[in-house]
């Protein structure tokens, strides 16, 4: 990724896309993130005597680290700091197999739920990427802590979609959902929205310790219903992070992976560092039972689009090939599969 014109905010926010990238903590992303917002907002005369008077940080919210940055992308150089972000960045996995094989990403949120950037910042940070297409899949209403899209909002969120195409072209945007599998199995949102939607991820977010033969009524419900493209991190583990750790769920593993492949619900292989979900045994069990998979990053910020090769690696290690992957597939293609034409 490299910034498209020396221009104070695109380095600021690249600045903040390779922090994010390496997962430093989240307020010195924000800090050069908001660095760039306050100065995106300003009249472009404001911004011109500024640069003229090397006063950036007059402006509240701009410290001496980010008015370095704007400082030098002002006066035609590539910052010192993001030349030497860029240089310590190295490859997330291999960038052969699986990775190269990718063509987008069908798990990602934005701030319209609990993802920290606009839609069209996280769409076109896809693109610089070279992702194809990207679906935005913000959660459903009943996660309220995520500020979950009820159906209004999720009307309204498609129409903002449809906005924005032309702008991200030739990324194509696809749209989703990530829906809360409920206590009885079925599903967070009407049929009619969810018929809608390009993919819809289906995930358990709640009772998460409930017991075996519950949690495998409720996977087994949601991965047969007809609108549902993809099982979310199906165990529901963390396994470090700032949100502590948890076990995984328990289920009936060989029932819900048959009820998966013969279905044609994707796995997915959620390539968070905190999840790392589904566990290599678990992995392994669903590509025997001859599941196909999607290999997501579940990012909440623009950084965070390019772990995938976090999975990839998890993926390659345990044997699944680009052939059982669906995201390696072009759009048309994915999207009839997902649609049932399997």
């Amino acid at each position: 990724m490299s910034t498209e014109s020396l221009d104070p905010v695109v380095a600021l926010r690249e600045v903040a896309f390779w922090l994010e990238r390496s997962r430093n903590p989240t307020r010195r992303v924000q800090a050069y993130r908001k660095a760039a917002d306050i100065i995106g907002a300003l009249p472009d005369a404001q911004r011109q005597r500024i640069a003229a008077t090397d006063d950036w940080q007059s402006l509240k919210g701009v410290g001496p680290k980010t008015a370095a940055v704007a400082r030098q992308a002002a006066g035609g150089a590539v910052p010192d700091y993001l030349l030497e972000l860029r240089e310590a960045a190295a490859p997330i996995g291999s960038v052969d197999g699986l990775r190269a094989a990718l063509r987008g990403d069908l798990h990602t949120h934005s701030n319209w739920s609990d993802g920290g950037s606009p839609i069209e910042e996280m769409m076109l940070t896809a693109r610089r990427l070279g992702h194809e297409y990207c679906a935005l899949t913000d959660h459903s209403p009943r996660l309220t802590v995520a500020n979950g899209l009820d159906a209004d909002r999720l009307r309204r969120q498609l129409d903002v979609i449809d906005e924005l195409r032309e702008q991200v072209a030739p990324l194509r945007i696809l749209t989703g959902i990530e829906v809360d599998i409920l206590a009885d199995g079925s599903l967070d949102q009407t049929d009619e929205l969810l018929d809608r939607l390009d993919i819809v991820v289906a995930s358990v977010h709640s009772s998460l310790r409930d017991d075996r033969d519950t949690m495998t009524r409720r996977m087994l419900a949601a991965v047969r219903h007809p609108t549902v493209s993809v099982l979310g991190h199906c165990t529901g583990r963390l396994v470090e992070g700032d949100r502590g750790t948890r076990p995984p769920s328990v289920f009936d593993a060989d029932a819900a992976f048959a009820a998966c492949a013969e279905a044609g619900t994707a796995v997915e292989i959620n390539s968070r560092p905190e999840r790392r979900d589904p566990p290599g045994p678990l992995l392994e069990q669903a590509l025997a039972a001859g599941c196909m998979f999607s290999i997501d990053t579940d990012a909440h910020a623009p950084g965070q689009l390019d772990w995938q090769g976090y999975g990839c690696e998890r993926a390659e290690r345990h044997g699944v090939t680009a052939d059982r992957v669906i995201n390696t597939l072009p759009a048309d293609d994915l999207l009839a599969w997902c649609a049932g034409d399997r």
